[in-house]
Protein backbone atom coordinates (compact mmCIF):
# COMPACT_ATOMS: atom_id res chain seq x y z
CA UNK A 1 0.00 0.00 0.00
CA UNK A 2 1.54 3.55 -0.93
CA UNK A 3 0.29 5.38 2.14
CA UNK A 4 0.55 8.94 0.07
CA UNK A 5 1.20 9.22 -3.50
CA UNK A 6 4.31 10.50 -5.01
CA UNK A 7 2.22 12.37 -7.79
CA UNK A 8 -1.31 14.36 -7.22
CA UNK A 9 -2.84 15.98 -9.82
CA UNK A 10 -5.37 18.53 -9.86
CA UNK A 11 -8.31 19.95 -11.60
CA UNK A 12 -9.07 23.09 -9.38
CA UNK A 13 -12.42 23.48 -10.69
CA UNK A 14 -15.45 25.68 -8.95
CA UNK A 15 -13.80 29.25 -8.61
CA UNK A 16 -16.72 30.64 -10.57
CA UNK A 17 -19.64 29.17 -8.60
CA UNK A 18 -17.97 30.07 -5.57
CA UNK A 19 -17.93 33.36 -6.90
CA UNK A 20 -21.19 33.56 -7.56
CA UNK A 21 -22.93 31.96 -5.05
CA UNK A 22 -21.41 35.09 -3.17
CA UNK A 23 -22.62 37.61 -5.85
CA UNK A 24 -19.02 38.45 -6.79
CA UNK A 25 -17.48 38.58 -10.17
CA UNK A 26 -15.69 35.36 -11.88
CA UNK A 27 -12.77 36.97 -11.70
CA UNK A 28 -12.78 37.34 -7.35
CA UNK A 29 -13.56 33.34 -7.81
CA UNK A 30 -10.01 33.11 -9.23
CA UNK A 31 -8.09 35.08 -7.18
CA UNK A 32 -9.64 33.22 -4.14
CA UNK A 33 -8.41 30.22 -5.70
CA UNK A 34 -4.71 31.19 -5.60
CA UNK A 35 -4.84 31.43 -2.14
CA UNK A 36 -6.16 27.93 -2.34
CA UNK A 37 -3.50 26.24 -4.06
CA UNK A 38 -1.02 28.28 -1.93
CA UNK A 39 -2.84 26.12 1.17
CA UNK A 40 -2.67 22.74 -1.31
CA UNK A 41 1.47 23.23 -2.16
CA UNK A 42 2.11 23.53 1.65
CA UNK A 43 0.59 20.79 2.20
CA UNK A 44 1.45 18.43 -0.23
CA UNK A 45 4.96 19.44 0.66
CA UNK A 46 4.15 19.11 4.41
CA UNK A 47 2.60 15.35 4.23
CA UNK A 48 5.83 13.89 1.40
CA UNK A 49 3.89 14.52 -1.72
CA UNK A 50 7.08 14.81 -4.37
CA UNK A 51 5.42 16.17 -7.37
CA UNK A 52 2.05 18.53 -7.37
CA UNK A 53 0.23 18.98 -11.16
CA UNK A 54 -2.99 21.91 -11.23
CA UNK A 55 -4.74 22.56 -13.96
CA UNK A 56 -4.88 26.18 -14.20
CA UNK A 57 -5.95 27.32 -17.72
CA UNK A 58 -6.93 25.13 -20.56
CA UNK A 59 -6.81 25.58 -24.02
CA UNK A 60 -10.78 25.56 -24.35
CA UNK A 61 -10.29 28.27 -22.17
CA UNK A 62 -9.93 31.12 -24.81
CA UNK A 63 -13.50 30.32 -25.47
CA UNK A 64 -14.71 31.73 -22.45
CA UNK A 65 -16.05 35.52 -22.12
CA UNK A 66 -13.33 38.11 -22.80
CA UNK A 67 -13.55 39.82 -19.60
CA UNK A 68 -12.99 36.63 -17.72
CA UNK A 69 -9.84 35.62 -19.87
CA UNK A 70 -8.42 38.93 -19.63
CA UNK A 71 -8.89 38.62 -16.01
CA UNK A 72 -7.21 35.39 -15.58
CA UNK A 73 -4.12 36.54 -17.68
CA UNK A 74 -3.83 39.63 -15.39
CA UNK A 75 -4.31 37.46 -12.63
CA UNK A 76 -1.71 34.93 -13.68
CA UNK A 77 1.05 37.49 -14.40
CA UNK A 78 0.10 39.21 -11.03
CA UNK A 79 0.42 35.79 -8.89
CA UNK A 80 3.92 34.73 -11.26
CA UNK A 81 5.11 38.49 -9.79
CA UNK A 82 4.11 37.71 -6.22
CA UNK A 83 4.09 33.46 -5.45
CA UNK A 84 7.06 32.94 -7.54
CA UNK A 85 9.61 34.01 -4.62
CA UNK A 86 7.50 32.90 -1.97
CA UNK A 87 7.07 29.56 -3.66
CA UNK A 88 11.17 29.40 -4.24
CA UNK A 89 11.91 30.12 -0.60
CA UNK A 90 10.05 27.01 0.33
CA UNK A 91 12.11 24.79 -2.21
CA UNK A 92 9.36 24.27 -4.67
CA UNK A 93 11.10 23.53 -8.33
CA UNK A 94 8.70 25.23 -10.88
CA UNK A 95 7.11 24.00 -14.23
CA UNK A 96 5.19 25.56 -16.95
CA UNK A 97 3.15 22.77 -18.95
CA UNK A 98 1.28 23.91 -22.26
CA UNK A 99 1.34 25.87 -25.35
CA UNK A 100 3.06 29.00 -24.73
CA UNK A 101 2.64 30.43 -28.62
CA UNK A 102 -0.63 31.77 -27.53
CA UNK A 103 0.90 33.67 -24.50
CA UNK A 104 2.24 37.57 -24.50
CA UNK A 105 5.94 37.98 -24.67
CA UNK A 106 5.74 39.52 -21.59
CA UNK A 107 4.07 36.29 -19.57
CA UNK A 108 6.20 33.92 -21.28
CA UNK A 109 9.25 35.54 -20.04
CA UNK A 110 7.70 35.58 -16.70
CA UNK A 111 7.67 31.69 -16.89
CA UNK A 112 11.16 31.39 -18.20
CA UNK A 113 12.19 33.45 -15.17
CA UNK A 114 10.45 31.68 -12.49
CA UNK A 115 11.66 28.04 -14.04
CA UNK A 116 15.33 29.34 -14.23
CA UNK A 117 14.89 30.71 -10.20
CA UNK A 118 13.68 27.80 -9.20
CA UNK A 119 15.18 25.03 -11.31
CA UNK A 120 17.93 23.63 -8.33
CA UNK A 121 15.11 23.31 -5.59
CA UNK A 122 14.13 19.65 -4.88
CA UNK A 123 11.10 19.72 -1.90
CA UNK A 124 8.58 19.98 -3.99
CA UNK A 125 7.72 19.85 -8.03
CA UNK A 126 5.08 21.94 -8.79
CA UNK A 127 3.42 21.71 -12.99
CA UNK A 128 1.97 24.51 -13.60
CA UNK A 129 -0.45 23.29 -16.49
CA UNK A 130 -1.31 26.48 -18.46
CA UNK A 131 -2.81 27.07 -22.13
CA UNK A 132 -2.46 23.03 -21.90
CA UNK A 133 -4.89 20.28 -23.40
CA UNK A 134 -4.44 16.52 -22.94
CA UNK A 135 -5.15 15.95 -26.50
CA UNK A 136 -2.84 19.30 -27.57
CA UNK A 137 -0.08 17.01 -25.90
CA UNK A 138 -0.43 13.90 -27.94
CA UNK A 139 -0.29 16.13 -30.71
CA UNK A 140 3.16 17.78 -30.52
CA UNK A 141 4.42 14.65 -28.91
CA UNK A 142 3.74 13.12 -32.12
CA UNK A 143 4.80 16.24 -34.42
CA UNK A 144 8.13 16.09 -32.38
CA UNK A 145 9.07 12.00 -33.42
CA UNK A 146 8.03 12.89 -36.79
CA UNK A 147 10.50 16.05 -36.63
CA UNK A 148 13.21 13.92 -35.38
CA UNK A 149 12.47 10.62 -37.61
CA UNK A 150 11.48 8.78 -34.32
CA UNK A 151 8.78 5.58 -34.85
CA UNK A 152 5.82 6.34 -32.86
CA UNK A 153 6.26 3.94 -30.17
CA UNK A 154 4.52 3.99 -26.92
CA UNK A 155 8.04 4.56 -24.95
CA UNK A 156 9.28 7.07 -27.49
CA UNK A 157 5.70 9.20 -27.24
CA UNK A 158 5.86 9.19 -23.59
CA UNK A 159 9.22 10.46 -23.77
CA UNK A 160 7.87 13.22 -26.32
CA UNK A 161 5.25 14.70 -23.81
CA UNK A 162 5.43 17.94 -22.06
CA UNK A 163 4.81 16.35 -18.82
CA UNK A 164 8.30 13.75 -19.68
CA UNK A 165 10.47 15.05 -16.69
CA UNK A 166 7.98 13.33 -13.64
CA UNK A 167 6.44 10.14 -13.33
CA UNK A 168 2.57 9.61 -14.36
CA UNK A 169 0.07 10.63 -11.49
CA UNK A 170 -0.57 8.14 -8.93
CA UNK A 171 -4.18 10.05 -7.64
CA UNK A 172 -5.88 12.55 -9.81
CA UNK A 173 -8.23 14.94 -8.06
CA UNK A 174 -11.14 17.16 -9.37
CA UNK A 175 -12.77 19.38 -7.14
CA UNK A 176 -16.15 21.08 -8.10
CA UNK A 177 -18.56 18.10 -7.82
CA UNK A 178 -18.10 17.34 -11.52
CA UNK A 179 -17.14 13.72 -12.45
CA UNK A 180 -14.64 14.38 -15.42
CA UNK A 181 -11.41 15.13 -16.71
CA UNK A 182 -11.94 17.38 -19.21
CA UNK A 183 -8.57 17.22 -21.46
CA UNK A 184 -6.29 17.50 -18.19
CA UNK A 185 -3.42 14.75 -18.99
CA UNK A 186 -4.81 12.16 -20.97
CA UNK A 187 -1.62 9.98 -21.29
CA UNK A 188 -0.11 10.53 -18.37
CA UNK A 189 -3.76 9.42 -16.27
CA UNK A 190 -4.21 6.17 -17.91
CA UNK A 191 -3.75 3.98 -14.31
CA UNK A 192 -4.30 7.71 -12.24
CA UNK A 193 -6.61 6.74 -9.49
CA UNK A 194 -9.52 9.13 -9.24
CA UNK A 195 -10.98 10.92 -6.57
CA UNK A 196 -13.69 13.57 -6.93
CA UNK A 197 -14.43 16.30 -3.98
CA UNK A 198 -17.90 18.26 -3.47
CA UNK A 199 -15.73 20.68 -2.35
CA UNK A 200 -15.17 24.35 -5.11
CA UNK A 201 -11.62 24.64 -5.32
CA UNK A 202 -11.79 28.14 -3.54
CA UNK A 203 -12.52 25.88 0.05
CA UNK A 204 -10.60 22.94 -1.01
CA UNK A 205 -8.44 22.46 2.27
CA UNK A 206 -6.19 20.49 3.87
CA UNK A 207 -8.97 18.18 5.65
CA UNK A 208 -9.92 17.45 2.12
CA UNK A 209 -6.81 16.84 0.44
CA UNK A 210 -6.41 14.23 3.49
CA UNK A 211 -9.41 13.05 2.73
CA UNK A 212 -8.57 12.05 -0.81
CA UNK A 213 -5.32 10.54 0.23
CA UNK A 214 -7.12 8.39 2.75
CA UNK A 215 -9.06 7.07 -0.03
CA UNK A 216 -6.37 6.88 -2.58
CA UNK A 217 -4.51 4.69 0.09
CA UNK A 218 -7.10 1.89 0.46
CA UNK A 219 -7.47 1.21 -3.02
CA UNK A 220 -5.18 -1.61 -4.66
CA UNK A 221 -3.63 -0.71 -7.75
CA UNK A 222 -3.72 -3.15 -9.55
CA UNK A 223 -2.29 -1.84 -13.42
CA UNK A 224 -4.22 -4.86 -15.41
CA UNK A 225 -3.21 -7.47 -12.77
CA UNK A 226 -5.50 -9.25 -10.95
CA UNK A 227 -5.19 -9.02 -7.20
CA UNK A 228 -3.76 -12.73 -6.97
CA UNK A 229 -0.87 -11.74 -8.95
CA UNK A 230 -0.23 -8.83 -6.57
CA UNK A 231 2.51 -8.68 -3.63
CA UNK A 232 0.24 -8.96 -0.45
CA UNK A 233 1.73 -5.70 0.91
CA UNK A 234 0.26 -4.15 -1.95
CA UNK A 235 -3.63 -5.31 -1.30
CA UNK A 236 -5.10 -3.09 0.56
CA UNK A 237 -7.37 -4.30 3.40
CA UNK A 238 -11.29 -4.96 3.85
CA UNK A 239 -13.26 -2.06 4.97
CA UNK A 240 -16.15 -2.47 7.27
Amino acid sequence: MNQVPYHIAVVMDGNGRWAAKRCLPRVAGHKQGVASLRRCVKACAQRGVGVLTVFAFSSENWNRPMEEVSGLMSLFAVALGREVPRLHADGVQLHFVGDRLGLSEKLVAGIESAERATASNSRLILNICFNYGGRWDIVQAAKKLAEQGKPVTEENLGAAMAMAHVADPDLVIRTGAEQRISNFLLWQAAYSELYFSERLWPEFDEAELDLAIESYSKRQRRFGKTSDQLPLSTVAPVVS
